[in-house]
């Protein structure tokens, strides 16, 4: 078999939060994602009544999942893997909602959620995001210097506009993203700039920005290809959250649609995938 990459579609980016107040159903949206081509769904896995509802509406879809949960302790991360285990998952994805100052205090929960995952056998990857463990770029290098082979999703917006890096981006800014993108086991698809963690990719303007996120991705995917085996899949997620990480215009709605800018993405992935299935040009930037 060979290597895959399986392109999702995060639920709560198919939140309109729309002026008119309409909102579409689960069953709406679960049919709009299917028919579209996406391989899967990004959804919470920290209630068992929402996760019978989902599996109900994907029933007949083929469509893969990735749980999201948010625990606060070790033991909280029993319940997702219990649900994971009844409804299979691609994988778990944890942010880690808890904020300790020093790195020895972040071991033992991390610890603790690697041990759990074992013993359940379902991957669990800890994502890079804001207001979590993970929120400094610093700190989770040091967390990865702790842990050395502590697995990532790589949301790589919160990084640029958490340290509001300087354009064009610095060499060492690139090695320590770099770090990180050894440890990615998935990634979460959004475009930042150093001041806002979305932006319209589809603006000529964010042409910039778009070139950054993609080198970065590139980089990840041949990563990921290098150390994964043969029969792996890679999970991308794209995750267009409505407001406010969608930029409104004057009358409140958003300035773009975010579904075309979502199919948009994917395709971006899927052309960095094939892209980097041959050799790098001009060998690997480390």
């Amino acid at each position: 078999m060979m290597q895959k990459l399986l392109i999702f579609q995060s639920l709560w980016a198919m939140e309109r939060r729309n002026t008119d107040g309409h909102e579409r159903s689960l069953d709406e949206n679960i049919a709009m994602i299917s028919e579209a081509g996406f391989d899967g769904i990004s959804a919470h896995y920290t209630n068992r009544r929402d996760v019978l509802r989902l599996k109900e509406a994907l029933r007949g879809t083929g469509l893969k999942i990735e749980g999201v949960c948010f625990p606060r302790s070790v033991e909280d991360l029993r319940l997702p893997l219990e649900l994971a285990r009844e409804f299979p998952v691609s994988h778990i994805n944890l942010q880690p909602d808890i904020r300790p100052r020093r790195i020895e205090d972040c071991l033992p929960l991390l610890d603790g959620w690697m041990r759990l995952a074992e013993e359940a056998g379902i991957p669990v990857f800890i994502e890079t995001h804001r207001d979590r463990m993970t929120t400094d770029l610093f700190f989770t290098l040091d967390l990865l210097d702790h842990r050395p082979e502590l697995p990532l999703l790589a949301d790589l917006s919160h990084f640029l506009v958490g340290r509001e890096f300087a354009f064009p981006v610095d060499e060492e800014n690139h090695a320590m993203i770099r770090r990180v993108l050894r440890n990615a086991h998935a990634f979460h698809g959004r475009v930042a700039s150093r001041e806002q963690v979305q932006i319209e990719i589809s603006f000529p303007h964010h042409r910039p920005w778009v070139d950054l996120f993609l080198e970065w991705w590139t980089y990840g995917f041949r990563n990921w290809r290098s150390r994964a085996a043969d029969d792996a899949e890679l999970v991308f997620t794209c995750e267009l959250g409505p407001k406010p990480y969608a930029t409104t215009a004057r009358d409140g709605n958003d300035t773009t649609d975010r579904w075309a800018e979502a199919l948009l993405l994917r395709q971006m992935a899927r052309d960095l995938w094939t892209a980097t299935a041959g050799p790098e040009p001009g060998g690997r930037r480390e």
